[in-house]
């Protein structure tokens, strides 16, 4: 019965937090002061804190780990949006970048709000730890696909500002091309073996358990046309050595492929992935 106080109170000041540090990011833009987004970064961290302390305490309370409840499903995605942009801040000084990345995080904090704990996510046929393996590693690679695209679009509004040599407030303030498309590299050298490693536990696992049928599921064929989509460009990367503006736009697209993934192939057609 603590442990499940415990748990509704960490979630509730990680939520109140995460609504701190948004409101702190779109401020900082609205002033045009990094400063002021230096400052949030640090609440942002708290509330990334508060959500770890959150998700341990769903850990011990129940079987988590095989059978996640919706709110956890979306603090799980809240944490690793908030985890990898975190993690990003060692290796880049791109602190404005989290007036992009926030309010995705609150966006996942709120859904995951409006759901309980007690409701499961997996029907009872999915629950098992190869399932959980493909969950998690999908979130966290998809998570860094979210930060690579959030730096892409901010990409393209300085590299327009820059362009149209317009040398305002805002182009000193976003962070610079070098560091923006860093981020975008990073982000996909880490994010596409993740994503891979989860796309082949959930084929291991629809092999053993749904035999056929599974391969012409339409999540199945839209997640991999964005999984190729994101193979193709750290290729191209790594090889030939794209960068810059044509990365931006281009993993941008293949986000909103993964997003139509989720959302659009649920709503229009028939899939064995509805429980999400």
């Amino acid at each position: 019965m603590i442990l499940t106080s415990l748990e509704s109170i960490s979630f509730k000041i990680a939520l109140i937090l995460c609504a701190l540090s948004t409101a702190g990011y779109l401020l900082s833009l609205l002033v045009k002061k990094v400063k002021i987004a230096k400052t949030y970064t640090w609440v942002l961290a708290a509330a990334f804190c508060f959500l770890s302390i959150n998700l341990l305490f769903a850990l011990i309370n129940s079987d988590v780990m095989i059978n996640p409840g919706s709110r956890d499903f979306f603090s799980l995605c809240a944490w690793s949006v908030c985890a990898v942009y975190l993690a990003l801040q060692f290796k880049t000084k791109t602190r404005v970048l989290g007036a992009f990345i926030s309010p995705v995080i609150l966006l996942f904090m709120i859904a995951a709000a409006g759901e309980t704990s007690a409701r499961a996510l997996l029907p009872q046929n999915l629950q098992n730890w190869l399932t959980a393996v493909h969950l998690f590693l999908t979130i966290v690679g998809e998570s860094l696909f979210v930060i690579a695209s959030c730096a892409g679009l901010m990409f393209i509004m300085q590299d327009g500002l820059l362009k149209n040599k317009k040398l305002s407030k805002m182009s000193l303030l976003l962070p610079s091309l070098n560091d923006l498309d860093r981020i975008n590299h990073l982000c996909l050298l880490w994010g596409f073996p993740l994503l891979s490693l989860g796309v082949i536990a959930g084929a291991v696992f629809a092999e053993l358990n749904w035999k056929t049928g599974w391969l012409m599921d339409p999540k199945v064929i839209w997640t991999f046309a964005g999984w190729i989509i994101y193979g193709f460009l750290l290729h191209q990367r790594l090889a030939i050595g794209w960068k810059g503006y044509r990365m931006a736009v281009i993993s941008g697209v293949a986000f909103i492929l993964l997003l139509l993934s989720y959302g659009g192939v649920r709503i229009c057609f028939s899939t064995l992935h509805n429980f999400i």
